[in-house]
């Protein structure tokens, strides 16, 4: 998919939340009900995407069975980093050193951090 220019500042921001979002949509079957990216600092980008859990994972988690849903999400955001990373790389012109992904239960919040390169 070609695109023109790398984004920056706030256009940045919104097209990686999109993207983002988009993804949790397509992989999950419901969007988040929050998402916000921003950067800190000039090399840590960072996605936060809000109410990211399946009814099925909320189940889950009220049955005491939260390493079952961490386990099944760390895998799949392993996987994911593939999908992840070329887009935020197009997305910004910046090469990503690094990707970390997370997820908490309570807040119920999925994170995702991209360590950009310098330069372009």
């Amino acid at each position: 998919m070609a695109r023109g220019s790398p984004l920056a500042g706030d256009d940045l921001m919104a097209a990686v939340t999109e993207h983002m979002a988009a993804l949790h949509t397509r992989y999950h079957g419901r969007p988040p009900a929050t998402a916000a990216t921003r950067m800190m600092g000039d090399d840590l980008m960072a996605c936060v995407l809000g109410g990211v859990y399946s009814d099925i994972e909320k189940t889950l988690i009220e049955l005491d069975r939260t390493s079952l849903v961490h386990e099944v999400r760390s895998a799949f955001q392993d996987a994911m980093q593939d999908r992840f990373v070329p887009e935020i790389e197009q997305l910004s012109g910046r090469r990503v050193e690094s990707f970390v992904s997370t997820h908490s239960v309570g807040p119920d919040l999925e994170i995702e951090l991209f360590f950009m390169a310098s330069g372009a």
